[in-house]
């Protein structure tokens, strides 16, 4: 266990983006009922999450991590949960084609129900009101009533997260992620468009490589690879008295996990090095993401890569560059060149959604040529430095959303409004996710042929 540490002492440091509950007993009480509740995740499931992700800091596998934004209790279903996974699945076999290489599959799923928030505070003409910080926390409905943090909201949180759970182990081990359903997988607002086109011709090829394997007696039936997949979930780690309360420690190991999803992360608001989420981090044994935005120093990533792994574990630690396409070339070269440096055993995954969000006819948006542009410069800049690009962290959905402006079949501006349904930030539809997962692929299948990228030193 990590010195000095237990799974409360985050209480003495300071915190930001917490929630100011009214009733302090009411949420010592719902705390102490989660405490008591079964966990949601397993520390085998983490320590297997973990060594997947080890594979990817060694340049040998490629991490897809995407989801929701926010998830909602309102649109809590399985078909919401189905269209999702099945776009996952989809951009997973993109991948893994161009790659060669396994992808480590990990959602923004079952969990991802807190949000950050730039102010405190909502304003809507003269009306004043604590903003929404995602529906574990305060509804987001504009009321005094709904915006009043709630503890209960926990207990809902834990219990679709549960069920989200239930339904995505079905869908990745029972059968619906079966490799012969590759065709199956697309959806119909899909299948017409370019993407869903290019996906075909994909899906095609691989058919034809089953029905060799099968020739030869490698089947569904037979191969266990073939009729499953591996899916992990991930969310932000914002309120730290829910993660606290769902941590547990390992009968096997002795070591702490927080049972609330496979992996967590910490944002770029709550990052600082002696605050309250890296410290309450650094104790528990999951595998651990870190968003780096463009005010990260390559001497405080340094700092707290050394807090959060400090024995240097290839997979404990990912590292998310959220930049905005405009500046991902400007700054990440000065932390990669630091990590190297250092001999740091890191992942190197891109958030390209986070530092390109701009307003359009009212409405948050983030155009699709910039989430590419900064993808394809997370890409150059690996390139230049000889080091390994390792993975993607989007806000997508399985709907037809219209949310983020372009893409092959473009979203205009006067089209947002048409199907904006996202409780807090954009997200890319289930077309421009296939989109994103071609230049991904190609950038990977680019890598393949030329000189092999230089990983993390295992010093």
């Amino acid at each position: 266990m990590a010195d000095n540490w237990t799974p409360q002492s985050w209480r003495g440091k300071p915190i930001l983006q917490v929630p100011a509950y009214p009733d302090q007993d009411r949420l010592t009480a719902v705390e102490d009922r989660l405490r008591s509740f079964p966990p949601l995740v397993f520390a085998g499931e983490a320590r297997s999450l973990k060594a997947g992700l080890a594979e990817v800091a060694e340049g040998k596998a490629f991490l897809l991590q995407g989801g929701d934004c926010a998830e909602s209790f309102a649109e809590h279903g399985a078909d919401n949960i189905r269209d999702f996974f099945r776009v996952f699945l989809q951009m997973a076999v993109v991948l893994t084609f161009g790659a060669s290489k396994p992808v480590v599959k990990v959602g923004r799923i079952a969990g991802q129900f807190a949000k950050p928030r730039s102010s405190d505070i909502e304003k809507r003409d003269d009306t004043e009101l604590p903003s929404y910080r995602g529906d574990i926390i305060n509804g987001i409905e504009f009321n005094e009533a709904s915006r009043i943090p709630d503890p209960e909201r926990q207990i809902m949180a834990y219990r679709q997260s549960a069920a989200t759970l239930n339904l995505l182990r079905a869908f990745a081990q029972g059968g619906y992620a079966r490799l012969d359903n590759v065709h199956e997988w697309t959806m119909g607002f899909v299948a017409n468009s370019p993407q869903g086109e290019r996906y075909e011709q994909l899906a095609d090829r691989i058919t034809e490589t089953l029905d060799f394997m099968a020739s030869i007696g490698l089947t569904a039936e037979n191969y266990a690879r073939l009729r499953e997949t591996d899916f992990y979930t991930s969310h932000e780690a914002l309120l730290l008295g829910y993660e606290e309360a769902m941590t547990r420690v390992d009968s096997t190991s002795g070591d702490y996990y927080t049972t609330s999803g496979h992996m967590i992360w910490i944002g770029d608001r709550t990052r600082q090095a002696d605050h309250a989420h890296v410290e309450f981090a650094r104790g528990i044994k999951n595998p651990i993401g870190l968003k780096c935005g463009p005010s990260l120093e390559p001497d405080d990533l340094l700092n707290l890569i050394d807090a959060l792994n400090p024995n240097n574990e290839a997979g404990r630690l990912t590292l998310i560059a959220r930049f905005g396409h405009d500046k991902v070339e400007k700054h990440l070269p000065a932390l990669i060149r630091a990590v190297e440096r250092e001999g740091k055993k890191v992942v190197w995954s891109c958030d390209p959604m986070h530092g390109n969000t701009i307003t359009a006819n009212g409405y948050k948006t983030r155009p699709f040529d910039r989430v590419l542009g900064e993808v394809s410069g997370f890409f150059d800049v690996h390139q230049a430095e000889g080091t390994y690009p390792g993975g993607i962290h989007i806000e997508m959905t399985g709907k037809d959303v219209t949310e983020c402006m372009g893409g092959a079949r473009a979203v205009t501006e006067e089209q947002l409004s048409d199907r904006y349904h996202t409780h807090c930030d954009p997200r890319l539809n289930a077309d421009q996710s296939l989109e994103l997962a071609f230049l991904v692929a190609e950038r990977l299948k680019d890598g393949r042929k030329g000189a092999a990228p230089r990983v993390a030193a295992t010093a």
